[in-house]
């Protein structure tokens, strides 16, 4: 699982930050988490392979979240894009732009689909044969959630040396990753742990913006290997944060420590603030794995 963060922003675009947006990649398929005005710079600015983007979500529906979906279906048709796209967002968001849809959008070589989401509602709103993705209630002034991606349980890992001495025909491989043992032509039976080593642990991140400090989402987060909290004010204009339904950097990161979670990501950083960094030391004064969101960085989990 890898993070690309296309901006760190909030609502106000700067020469320097793009509106908060990232892109999830898992085994190569690529999801895409808000969409704001001009989102299809960044995504070619950052070399994102949209062959491999299918399915975009969206947190909420303000305009630094969503307004740049017209744009990219619209430049995406004119490109030869063949692929079908799947949006996932709030019910009005299919009424609102439908009407742009029909009248830029009407000749793409690919389906638009809708997929209503209930915000208030922690479910499953995707699922395939490696990832799933669930919602996770926010506290916004309008309905809003942040998106849980977690990946499914691998295979276990096959050991070479051990197939080879046992002749095992590729035929019976696929069992015995599974998790099968092995029956020899002679009737012995190999054990699935001489033949195989445990898979790797599945990956959970979630995404959590925008949002006031808000308890409820910490059971549904919990553990995970990565969590992304906006960080939209320092602890000094905390009155403004409450009073906009967002977090400061130590919400973020007392969050992340009741969560339990291996590491913290903050952004969606309001443009009063020049310098980033007094929010991520305002972070790590708690939680002390903590990195700020930029432009173009690449996060493995």
């Amino acid at each position: 699982m890898k993070i690309t963060i296309l901006g760190a922003s909030s609502a106000l675009q700067t020469p320097a930050n793009f509106n908060t947006s990232h892109v999830v990649s898992v085994d190569e398929q690529l999801f895409l988490i808000d969409a704001g005005d001009g989102i299809q710079v960044k995504l070619r600015q950052f070399g994102i392979k949209i062959s491999r983007l299918n399915h975009i979500f969206i947190s909420h529906l303000h305009g630094d979240h969503c307004l740049g979906i017209v744009g990219i279906l619209s430049s995406w048709a004119m490109t030869g894009r063949t692929g079908d796209v799947h949006i996932y967002a709030h019910a009005d968001l299919e009424t609102l732009l439908q009407p742009h849809i029909d009248y830029f959008c009407r000749d793409t070589p690919f389906s638009i689909e809708f997929h209503a989401i209930n915000p208030r509602s922690n479910e499953v709103i995707f699922e395939n044969k490696n990832v799933k993705v669930s919602t996770i209630p926010l506290k916004h002034g309008i309905p809003a959630c942040g998106f849980l991606f977690e990946e499914k349980q691998r295979e276990r890992h096959l050991i070479r040396e051990k197939l080879d001495f046992y002749q095992i025909p590729i035929k019976d491989l696929q069992a015995i990753k599974a998790g099968g043992d092995w029956l020899a032509p002679d009737g012995k039976a190999i054990g699935n742990a001489e033949l195989t080593r445990p898979a790797d642990p599945p990956k959970r991140y979630a995404y959590c913006t925008d949002t006031a400090y808000y308890e409820k989402i910490i059971p549904l987060i919990e553990g995970a290997d990565c969590l992304f909290h906006e960080a939209t004010f320092s602890k000094k204009d905390a009155a403004r944060a409450k009073e906009n339904n967002h977090s400061t950097a130590e919400d973020a990161a007392l969050i992340a420590s009741k969560s339990k979670v291996k590491q913290l990501i903050i952004g969606h950083y309001s443009s009063r603030y020049k310098n980033f960094e007094k929010l991520v030391e305002e972070a790590q004064a708690i939680f002390p794995n903590t990195i700020g969101a930029r432009e173009g960085m690449i996060v493995e989990i």
